[in-house]
């Protein structure tokens, strides 16, 4: 069993803590929040979303399923820009969903392009990034729901001049149709659309958060790192 209870958690989302995993550097483990239940979060949703049965509200589950289904029916260099599953773990926390860690090239944890867009201007390299992560999510018509700025990651290199720069953005969450079909079974006119739209909104959101800083307005809770993954 791997204990994880003594560490700090070198990110959180919603419903979710990460850790890094104790055995190997490049991966993370996920755990359930100890202070959130399944339960409670299914009581929290109104009706008729409260009648989903309790598997419904799991995030490692649904992910877990999400990531087999990409393995199984895409192109395996679907995940040039999607961090890698490799199932499920036993730690001292409940079942834990273990991932590919996606650090820059000096062992940092990589930054949220959340935090990335807070702390940096949207420069050229930045926009070089997003753009190729949007044209890759067009190109394999990837299902996903919306591309949450801090579900984004931005991996970044040492140059030939010694500077960082960017060298991919990566998904670690939120793919996966939210319908009733799954997404490679849909017409391909119908995956096509889904992934432009899921573009065009990554692009809002960028605007949005830099209205928001531009207005002096805080960027929210999620998306920040407690520490560099290197402790």
């Amino acid at each position: 069993m791997i204990a994880l209870k003594d560490r700090k958690p070198f990110a959180a989302g919603g419903n979710r803590w990460c850790y890094v995993d104790p055995a190997d550097s490049a991966r993370c483990i996920k755990v359930r929040r100890p202070d959130f239940s399944i339960e409670e979060r299914r009581r929290s949703k109104g009706f008729p979303k409260n009648l989903k049965p309790l598997s419904s509200f799991d995030d490692n589950l649904d992910e877990f399923k999400v990531m087999a289904s990409l393995q199984r029916h895409y192109d395996d260099n679907v995940f040039a820009h999607i961090s890698r599953c490799y199932g499920y773990v036993d730690t001292d926390m409940g079942a834990g969903l273990c991932s590919e860690l996606i650090r820059d090239s000096g062992g940092d944890v990589s930054l949220s392009l959340k935090q990335y867009l807070w702390e940096n201007d949207y420069d050229a390299d930045c926009r070089r990034a997003v753009n190729a992560l949007c044209e890759h999510w067009v190109q394999y018509r990837v299902p996903s729901r919306d591309l949450i700025l801090h579900n984004v990651v931005v991996q970044r290199e040492l140059s030939n001049a010694g500077t960082l720069t960017i060298k991919r953005l990566v998904v670690i969450d939120g793919v996966g149709s939210a319908g009733v079909v799954p997404g490679h079974l849909m017409p391909k006119f119908m995956q096509q659309k889904k992934a432009q739209r899921k573009v065009a909104n990554i692009h809002q959101r960028i605007d949005d958060l830099l209205n928001d800083k531009a207005q002096g307005k805080g960027p929210g809770m999620h998306g920040f790192l407690f520490h560099s993954g290197q402790e």
